[in-house]
């Protein structure tokens, strides 16, 4: 009988704004119950700092650069994170997913840096960690991006989900995964497709004291300049479908300098919109009307503009569904995954594929720190 573990997945997504912590029961196969979900934003500095760090890492010659402020903020997110786990009260043989808050991914030049000292949290903690999933996916060709896919897979299996079954994911990044054959991994088909959220997260920091355009209404009062919109289409057009997986530092909001708040949310949730629609309709392209359900989670799920913009670029047979519909807490996902991943690091099983991220193989990942 395969042996069930308790884990908590702790994962903090490209908004850089808190740590969303799950605790599951899984098998690391194809079984897993849903113990605690909750959020917990950062303190105002350490939200301030990844960004503004965020800002100034545009190259590998950068993570030397900075290093004494990237060491600095890596131990205070750290310690916020030992402190997401006493909040938890979790017991001591609960194992811990430790994904860290990513600062700098260039699958080009092989590197993904996320903040996060899995030596420390497991100090702190008293608990066995298993950190830094992406490196060794790196290291076997891959572009150490979506992880997330495995688990998509997981839910399919045990939601019973009509197959083939196309879950969009709107964080910081969009990436879409499509799942094929039931609880077959090698079958899965995953990338990111391009901006989710970074563009209108962004012209909102810089242009206002909000953290995002709460349900789209910034978006929603303000009107798309064609012009701006037009020269964004050319300048990414190019870049996109070249890669499997991208940072919020391959897009940037310079294009739309000179509009007002309003008109600048609404023209980049337009230009974000049209990507998204676009690339699932490219990537669905070969399943002959065969996928008609997309399952939408992250937190673009609840910009309620963006999307019915996507709604409206899409082909009339393709259904957008919140994947809260079918009683899936659609902000916990990716903290579920990381703690699904720990388990499957710990049992030696692969957490990543040549059709997700472009491995050679199947691919192992994350380092385990014993106490």
């Amino acid at each position: 009988m395969q042996k069930n573990w308790i884990c908590v997945g702790l994962m903090s997504g490209t908004s850089g704004d808190g740590v969303d912590a799950s605790i599951i029961k899984t098998n690391g196969i194809n079984r897993y119950d849903i113990i605690k979900d909750k959020y917990f934003e950062y303190k105002i500095d350490i939200y301030k700092d990844i960004h503004n760090l965020k800002e100034k890492i545009h190259k590998i010659e950068h993570l030397k650069k900075y290093k004494n402020e990237i060491n600095d903020l890596e131990r205070r997110i750290t310690i916020f994170h030992a402190e997401v786990i006493k909040n938890l009260n979790i017991t001591d043989e609960t194992i811990i997913g430790f994904h860290g808050q990513t600062i700098f991914h260039n699958a080009k030049e092989k590197i993904s840096k996320q903040l996060g000292n899995g030596k420390l949290l497991s100090q702190l903690t008293k608990r066995n960690v298993v950190f830094d999933f992406r490196s060794n996916d790196i290291l076997n060709g891959g572009q150490g991006a979506p992880l997330t896919p495995i688990f998509h897979n997981l839910i399919s299996f045990v939601k019973n989900f009509n197959l083939p079954v196309c879950f969009l994911n709107i964080g910081g990044i969009s990436n879409i995964t499509i799942v094929n054959e039931e609880n077959n991994p090698s079958t899965l088909i995953s990338k990111d497709i391009g901006p989710g959220n970074c563009l209108i997260d962004s012209w909102v920091r810089k242009n206002s004291n909000k953290k995002f355009d709460q349900d789209g209404q910034l978006a929603l009062s303000g009107t798309k300049n064609e012009i701006i919109f037009e020269q964004a289409q050319e300048l990414y057009s190019n870049m996109l479908n070249k890669k499997l997986s991208f940072d919020t530092n391959d897009f940037d909001i310079s294009f739309a300098r000179g509009l007002n708040l309003e008109d600048g949310v609404a023209t980049l949730t337009e230009f974000t919109a049209n990507i998204i629609s676009e690339e699932i309709s490219l990537s669905l392209n070969n399943y002959k009307n065969n996928i008609k359900n997309i399952l939408l989670c992250g937190g673009g799920r609840k910009n309620k503009t963006l999307l019915e913009k996507i709604k409206k670029n899409l082909p009339n047979n393709l259904q957008l569904n919140l994947i809260d519909d079918y009683k899936i807490n659609g902000d916990f996902i990716e903290s579920q995954a990381f703690a699904f991943l720990a388990v499957r690091s710990i049992l030696q099983l692969p957490i990543s594929f040549p059709n997700t991220t472009g491995c050679k193989k199947p691919c192992l990942g994350g380092k385990l720190i014993k106490i």
